[in-house]
């Protein structure tokens, strides 16, 4: 039998359907983020990266690198395996308390990643719920999903950010344990929940929350709690999660919440248990960009000035952009080939990587660069994208809108 020719078919399958993902062999330079070194097939070529969810550029900061640095000379590479083996090395225990004090909760538990957090951590939480249901917003990211799948508890899927017909579903289901599912940041409309409106559904109708932060903690916030703690919500939420590895410049993803949860998670989650633990130097790199998040500013404030320019210098180019309320800018490409080939165009003429998002990230239909700006792209990083983009639109034949006088 040849076992080979299953995956060169599966893959002949992904081509066809213009699924087929291209990563770029890039190399970051700490200190000239957003600068990296693509190595192309004709040699190492200096690019700007505009789609890194390293959103503040914490990997680079002084304080991280420090930490990393220090901590792996003294206490050496690897964590030595599972907590529940080795032990929990005390930068662990550092860090989950500073993610703790971040969200205002008794405890946090950290994972290996952020998918693997929300994997386990909901899949866990609503088995230990007896007879569950978990309510699901219908754009929730991939690891949200497989986390439900996992649970294998009835689920309901309410329409994106709809109150309403969230609250037809928390009515049906009646005096039961119901687990409400959402994010704060959906990252590829860019888009908001009204988490404080959702919080009061759920204490109406008895439901517990899981609120995923990923794409807002270290960005939003008084001292980076996320869109809850800007919206005065944290207090409400019963599960937040989130991720060390987009704002906070590490790698690592958590769950925050009451410590009778966390440690039911703790004891129970397969994912947690027989994982082994993330090193030292990881930790107290991650540690650090809390602490230093939690009392700057400089940094979201000037993330989310970049944000408004990019939208402007765009928006007054003619080009398709999506408006949002965030720092997530998605400039429509509505074509799979086309967004491929933008994408490659603006590698490989401009010196300017962004990925291509298309089906199963977005519906199909509905392909897109997904820009995310940082506090590092200056005024002529900006302008040389805005004309860098309009040229690949008009080599793409893409339309551009009617342009407006001046950008603001």
């Amino acid at each position: 039998m040849n076992y080979d020719a299953f995956f060169v078919n599966a893959l002949g399958r992904l081509r066809d359907e213009r699924r087929y993902r291209v990563f770029a062999d890039l190399e970051r330079m700490a200190g000239r983020f957003p600068h990296a070194i693509w190595h192309s097939p004709q040699g190492p070529r200096e690019v700007v990266i505009w789609c890194s969810n390293d959103y503040l550029g914490m990997g680079q900061h002084p304080k991280v690198i420090g930490a990393m640095v220090e901590t792996a000379t003294r206490m050496g590479a690897g964590a030595g395996g599972t907590r529940n083996i080795a032990g929990t090395h005390h930068p662990l225990i550092e860090l989950e308390r500073e993610i703790a004090d971040l969200h205002g909760k008794q405890s946090a538990l950290v994972f290996t990643s952020g998918y693997v957090s929300n994997e386990t951590g909901i899949s866990t939480i609503a088995k230990l719920l007896p007879n569950c249901l978990i309510l699901s917003d219908a754009y929730n990211h991939n690891s949200m999903i497989e986390g439900i799948r996992q649970a294998h508890c009835e689920k309901q899927i309410f329409r994106h950010n709809d109150l309403a017909h969230l609250e037809e579903l928390l009515r049906t289901a009646g005096d039961r344990p119901k687990l409400i599912a959402f994010e704060s940041l959906y990252s590829m409309d860019g888009d908001i929940a009204p988490i404080n409106a959702i919080c009061d559904l759920a204490e109406r109708y008895g439901a517990m929350t899981y609120l995923d932060e990923v794409h807002a903690v270290g960005l939003y916030g008084p001292r980076g709690g996320g869109v809850a703690e800007r919206d005065n919500a944290m207090h409400r939420i019963d599960v937040i999660e989130g991720t060390l590895g987009k704002s906070f410049g590490s790698l690592g993803g958590y769950i925050a919440a009451n410590g009778a949860l966390c440690d039911a998670v703790r004891s129970y989650a397969p994912g947690f248990i027989f994982t082994t633990a993330l090193p030292p130097a990881v930790c107290a790199a991650a540690a650090a960009a809390i602490r230093h998040l939690k009392s700057s500013n400089w940094e979201r404030e000037r993330h989310q000035d970049r944000a408004a320019r990019v939208k402007a210098v765009l928006t007054a180019a003619g080009l398709p952009v999506m408006a949002t309320p965030t720092h997530i800018v998605p400039v429509m490409v509505s074509e799979p080939e086309k967004c491929k080939a933008a994408s490659d165009l603006l590698l490989a003429e401009h010196s300017i990587y962004i990925q291509p998002i298309n089906y199963p990230t977005v519906p199909k239909g509905t392909e897109r660069l997904r820009i995310t700006p940082s506090p590092y792209h200056d005024d002529a990083l900006i302008d040389a994208l805005a004309e860098a983009l309009v040229d690949v639109w008009q080599q793409l034949g893409l339309p551009l809108a009617r342009r407006p006088l001046a950008a603001e």
